[in-house]
């Protein structure tokens, strides 16, 4: 099967904002367990992060078979949201979570290149 630019871009584009949603449907209740935050209970926690979840789901699923229809193999649909997933939760950790950069973020990074390398390499 031929790969379709475009809707490789798409793919990708739409990855990154499902990974935005589940970053945030999986570690935003954290913040909560900061000195001096308000205690919510699991029950809540849970549902709120369903919710985040669900528009997760509905635009990671049309990603994937975008990303298929696009000629990405499983693996490649896999590597690629791995890759995203890196990308994302490094700054949101930094950022939302406050959490201090560590070269091994970096190191973990690469091992991701290498990744995507291995799975793309038929193709070059």
């Amino acid at each position: 099967m031929e790969a379709k630019p475009f809707g490789i871009i798409a793919t990708v584009g739409m990855l990154v904002a499902s990974n935005l949603f589940m970053t945030f449907a999986w570690y935003w209740h954290l913040r909560l367990q900061k000195p001096g935050a308000s205690a919510w209970p699991l029950v809540a926690i849970v549902l709120v992060s369903w919710l985040i979840a669900l528009v997760e789901y509905m635009i990671a699923v049309p990603a994937n078979r975008l990303g298929a229809a696009s000629g990405l193999n499983v693996a490649q649909l896999k590597i690629i949201q791995e890759v995203i997933t890196v990308c994302v939760f490094i700054p949101f950790m930094m950022l939302f979570m406050g959490e201090k950069w560590r070269w091994d973020y970096l190191w973990a990074m690469l091992c991701m290149v290498g990744a995507v390398y291995f799975v793309n390499r038929a193709r070059l």
